[in-house]
């Protein structure tokens, strides 16, 4: 530190009794030599400005903590604490290294109330404390040419959070575990009642448990060569931006992970409530997206269906026994009202016969009674299993193309679920006569099934000639439609194809249902999961707006657009096969007090982002510009790392170059999402869109929908609401309450303007979509200032001339326009 330094820290300590100054300074050095404090109000930045160390407060604590964060990133992001369950109770706190290599934290008195126990060994000259890009606080001689020879390191005591490069496990010379521990809360930093530990112990395959103080709440694991294969989210390899991988040695056994590039980073963090997140950071965009977390639903609960019992969200209860196995009772269950408790139909007795039952698609059981051989093939390990009266079930847990590995269990199969289309294959040991049931049953249904299939060709052959006639009418009056989209570019499916994949559109397979009939999920024989919508023969979307649907987006290919990728027309039937997008729709979210959790600031950001990009593609950037007319948060779709796409192109206009606006004597669309000059006159264009996506705006930021906003003191929508805050310059009232206070004022300040901006009564005076972009992206100083906004009553109760609507009707008529209101979700 420099004399100038010097003397402006002594002058705030004299003048600290008279008013109140705070200085934040980085040091031009990454690093701490010894007998050189390092003070509150300091801070020191590792040697790429990636990450920062220094003293801070979380949330609204008072408390002082020293601790290492990401540089520049919204919202702060720290990722260590060194005096977690020893905070400071002012700003007189002071980091300093001996000559010893010990690293302490002292008050204002001198006391240590943290120290890293730290001692060097050795010859040691200039020791240093450095910050390094990697996150990793370390001690160090300064001289030394091997810098992975370090004294002490903060990776080594990890809090709630991993970095890549960082181990989680076992050094068996030492006995050190290295693992996470939760937060307490958002605002305190100390130990917390949930911990994430590697089962790293010799003899014992590799998993990882959350547990809350001692007891299991999930399991992510085992291991498989890529990955822990647990997580109901989980794809192997699904992230290019990292790899990770499990080192197993008589030193220690430990996981970790390393980005494949220098432009992207990831963070994995257990949560205060329980949850492992992991979240992606690409540079230089300061914002962080989840892009996974766990558990996240009921089957990820550790063992909730007892031993010997497969989970399932596909039915309901979710709880059933493995074949072979049966409930001790009818009417015997856990207290967990679905958990069956399962025994074995008949008893192994180790007698010649017995053999394995093959069931796919498996969360393999709780390895910590289990045996894992490196070098034995899947053929060696069913003999070794079968040589062994005691061995309960085998598998291979290694997924990677050639991986050899047996897994060996002995005792109950506990902790098991299985997936639609992913997960491993699971052997169990079943009796003789289990087996010989299980086959007898296999056969029987099998010649069942020959003699009806028989049966049933002999009756549709006699009756071909008849049915041929009518069946080729029907065909044709619907094939002439399938001609007129023969330009789709999408391929035609059949209806049994989709009625497999759907199991004969099955209940459990029910997604939802709208104004336009119920959505199916399904899976395609090769594994390819889809939604189906199906249109109901009282769906107010006829054969029209089918047509329009598949052509105007099978020419659409846009990441913020959903996929289409298939339709199907048999007689009375009409379908659309899209890609499946797991978290369904953004009001599935962002309207449940429990989901909308999470959807933090940066993700509701980075969804309206999304769909204003989403938009610029149809109202420019593609082969045809197009009006959505209908968009609204159940018509977008989140996929597995929750990137909006918009859905539902029923009620799509496409125009021509030239083209700028249309009329129609048919309004439909949504009630609350509608611009004034379309419910009015039927006058439609893209700022017809612009006032939807306004809407959407503001109900993203607020958490509330349009339609049913409701206030103790006053009768307002919710755009009138947002109006009036902004008004009175209150407008960080409107953003919703569960967000606390992470997020970024300006952000949202911004975000509610542009909201405004969009929904305003003229169409001329809304921006077009390329401004909304450009604004939402803060190019630009300032906004223009927004007039009010169209349907709003005014605080006097005088109601907007544009409401004259009777917008509350679910039908009415005006100036011979038809309002209809059309859900399609």
């Amino acid at each position: 530190m420099d004399m100038n330094h010097q003397a402006i820290i002594l002058l705030l300590t004299y003048t600290s009794f008279f008013f109140l100054m705070r200085l934040t300074y980085s040091r031009s050095s990454d690093t701490i030599s010894v007998h050189q404090n390092f003070s509150d109000g300091e801070t020191i930045v590792s040697g790429n400005a990636k990450f920062e160390l220094g003293f801070f407060s979380p949330g609204s604590s008072k408390s002082r903590y020293l601790g290492i964060w990401f540089k520049n990133t919204s919202p702060q992001t720290v990722v260590w604490v060194a005096n977690r369950d020893t905070p400071l109770i002012d700003n007189s706190g002071a980091v300093k290294l001996d000559n010893q290599g010990n690293l302490s934290i002292v008050n204002g008195s001198s006391k240590v109330i943290w120290s890293s126990n730290s001692s060097a060994s050795g010859t040691y000259i200039d020791l240093v404390a450095q910050l390094l890009d990697t996150g990793n606080l370390v001690i160090k001689n300064k001289g030394t040419t091997n810098n992975e020879i370090f004294i002490w390191q903060s990776f080594d005591y990890p809090g709630d959070t991993s970095l890549p490069g960082m181990k989680l496990g076992r050094n068996f010379i030492t006995g050190r575990e290295t693992y996470l521990t939760s937060w307490a809360s958002a605002d305190d930093p100390s130990s917390g009642e949930y911990t994430l530990k590697v089962s790293a112990v010799q003899g014992k395959f590799q998993q990882v448990y959350i547990r809350r103080s001692s007891v299991i709440e999930t399991r992510n694991g085992p291991y498989n060569g890529i990955s822990f294969s647990g997580p109901a989210n989980y794809v192997p390899d699904a992230n290019p931006a990292a790899v990770s991988y499990l080192v197993m040695n008589q030193k220690e056994i430990y996981i970790s992970y390393m980005s494949r590039s220098n432009i992207t980073t990831l963070r994995a963090i257990v949560t205060s409530s329980g949850k492992l997140e992991i979240w992606e950071l690409k540079f230089p965009n300061p914002r962080w997206m989840m892009i996974a977390t766990s558990p996240v639903d009921y089957c990820d609960n550790y063992g909730v269906c007892g031993p010997y019992g497969i989970c399932t969200t596909v039915t309901s209860p979710n709880c059933e026994c493995l074949k072979g196995f049966e409930l001790k009772n009818s009417d015997e269950t856990s207290p967990d009202n679905d958990t069956s408790i399962c025994r074995r139909s008949i008893v192994l007795d180790c007698r010649r016969g017995e053999g394995f039952l093959k069931f796919s698609r498996m969360k393999l059981p709780d390895t910590e009674n289990a045996v894992f051989s490196s070098n034995l093939s899947l053929l060696d390990c069913e003999v070794a299993c079968k040589n062994n009266c005691s061995c309960t079930a085998y598998a291979n847990p290694n997924i990677t193309p050639g991986g050899l590995g047996c897994l060996l269990w002995y005792g109950d199969l506990t902790d098991i679920r299985v997936f639609p289309q992913k997960g491993q294959d699971l052997y169990v040991r079943l009796a003789a006569s289990e087996l010989s049931k299980l086959s007898s049953s296999f056969r029987r249904r099998k010649h069942v099934v020959l003699v009806v299939t028989l049966s049933i060709s002999a009756v549709f052959t006699l009756l071909g000639l008849i049915l041929s006639l009518c069946i080729r009418r029907k065909w044709k009056k619907s094939s002439g439609s399938s001609n007129q989209m023969g330009s789709a570019e999408v391929p035609l499916f059949g209806l049994s194809k989709i009625s497999r994949a759907t199991n004969d559109f099955s209940d459990d397979n029910k997604l939802g249902e709208g104004g336009f009939g119920p959505v199916y999920k399904g899976v395609l024989e090769e594994g390819q999961e889809i939604a189906v919508k199906r249109l109901s023969k009282s769906s107010q979307q006829g054969l029209d707006e089918f047509k329009n649907e598949v052509i105007c987006i099978a020419k659409l290919q846009h990441r913020n657009l959903v996929k289409l990728l298939g339709y199907c027309i048999q007689g009375d039937e009409k379908m659309l096969i899209y890609e499946y997008m797991p978290n369904k729709s953004l009001d599935s979210f962002l309207y449940d007090e429990s989901r909308k959790l999470l959807l933090d600031w940066p993700q509701r950001f980075h969804i309206i982002h999304g769909i204003a990009r989403g938009l610029l593609y149809l109202h420019q950037d593609s082969r045809l510009k197009v009006v959505h007319r209908d968009l609204k948060s159940g018509n977008i779709l989140l996929d597995h790392q929750m990137h909006p796409k918009i859905s539902d192109f029923g009620l799509a206009r496409m125009f021509k170059e030239d083209e700028s606006e249309a009329n129609t004597k048919r309004v439909v669309g949504t009630l609350g999402y509608i611009s004034p000059e379309y419910a009015a006159d039927g006058l439609y264009s893209v700022k017809s869109d612009i006032f939807s996506f306004g809407v959407l705006v503001l109900e993203i930021l607020s958490g509330k929908k349009n339609r049913r906003f409701v206030h103790k003191d006053h009768d307002d929508s919710l755009l009138g609401h947002a109006w009036r805050l902004y008004k009175e310059g209150r407008s960080l009232d409107l953003i919703d309450g569960c967000l606390c206070v992470s997020y970024s004022t300006c952000e949202v300040l911004r975000s509610v303007h542009i909201g405004l901006l969009c929904v305003q009564q003229r169409a001329e005076d809304r921006p077009d979509t390329p401004t909304v972009v450009a604004m939402l992206s803060g190019e630009g100083s300032s906004l223009p200032s927004p007039k009010k906004p169209a349907f709003f009553i005014n605080q006097e109760g005088e109601i907007n001339s544009s409401s004259t609507l009777p917008l509350l009707l679910p039908s009415s008529s005006v100036n011979g326009v038809t309002l209809s209101q059309v859900d399609g979700r």
